[in-house]
């Protein structure tokens, strides 16, 4: 079952198109990593979700039930967390999720119970002060815990990352990692390692076209070149192996990496063969031979350039 899902969605801000035929759908219980440059539309997307702004064309729903303008109909069906989230910095972490229930229509046993349960999903039972004492990483796990209290069908997440450190960034995924079991998720975001990390599918946006699309496995193995990382024993020959390794009809390509060649060639246990032989033949002591796996960092730079 699908979630979410997107047809043909057009936006225009004047003259300029912003999102340009977009299409994609999200299954229930994945993390859609929705990919791209500062720009390419994906907070204009999800504020189309959201029912924030209006479309120009095409058509979205969420759990089946058609998105409105200006309605918050489908939103009960959403959690939202912005990248920058916003509180009352007066209150503590349990006074804001209790009105944020009471706006909610949550009963207050449903609240405390459902606050308890996510102040410690995000780290943040028994903290007992003000929020305006925070931290960056701190109000973004407060913003999940939030956006996850009406127990949400889907998890909105609009760089939920971008301006943590590497402790932070890992607190926030582990707990989405945790999350997803009970919700769908769509995850914007910039940072490809986080992508890789946390994703099942993913979609690239460029310049509000969806130039990618699908499971992020399949995409990585269709778009699989073989490449091998070598370490010669004495980089100073690494020249004369890209010259020998020039002259073989199996070799795409080859690059000096600091002290290491990466090489692209044709795949075939022959091809390896061959490029062990060369090594032998020229008495090139090896100190590594590494097949590459794709890397999504490498898939979205070729697919936006």
């Amino acid at each position: 079952m699908d979630i979410l899902s997107l047809s043909h969605i057009s936006k225009r801000f004047g003259r300029l198109p912003v999102i340009k035929d977009l299409s994609f759908s999200v299954p229930e219980h994945s993390v859609f990593g929705f990919i791209g440059k500062n720009g390419s539309g994906k907070t204009t997307t999800m504020k189309m979700i959201l029912g924030f702004l209006s479309m120009d064309g095409g058509e979205i729903k969420v759990c089946g039930e058609k998105v409105v303008y200006g309605s918050s109909k489908t939103n009960r069906f959403i959690g939202y967390l912005p990248d920058v989230p916003q509180f009352y910095p007066y209150m503590t972490p349990k006074e804001y999720l209790a009105l944020c229930g009471k706006v909610a229509g949550l009963s207050a046993e449903r609240t405390a119970k459902r606050s308890q349960e996510l102040l410690t999903l995000v780290g943040l039972d028994g903290i007992d002060r003000r929020i305006r004492g925070f931290s960056r990483g701190m109000n973004q796990r407060l913003g999940i815990a939030q956006a996850l209290l009406s127990e949400p069908k889907l998890l909105i997440c609009d760089e939920p990352t971008s301006a943590l450190d590497p402790i932070g960034r890992k607190e926030i995924l582990d707990i989405l990692a945790v999350a997803k079991t009970s919700t769908t998720i769509l995850f914007s975001t910039h940072i490809l390692s986080d992508v890789e990390r946390v994703c099942d599918n993913i979609g690239v946006l460029d310049e509000g076209v969806l130039k990618l699309e699908g499971n992020l496995n399949d995409i990585k193995n269709s778009y699989r070149q073989d490449t091998a990382l070598i370490s010669l024993a004495d980089p100073g020959r690494n020249q004369e192996l890209m010259e020998g390794l020039s002259q073989l009809s199996i070799i795409k390509g080859c690059t000096e990496k600091e002290r290491d060649v990466v090489v692209r060639f044709t795949g075939t246990e022959a091809a390896r063969r061959q490029i062990l032989e060369l090594l032998l033949s020229r008495n090139l002591p090896l100190v590594r031979f590494e097949l590459l796996e794709p890397t999504l960092e490498n898939l979205f730079l070729e697919v936006v350039q």
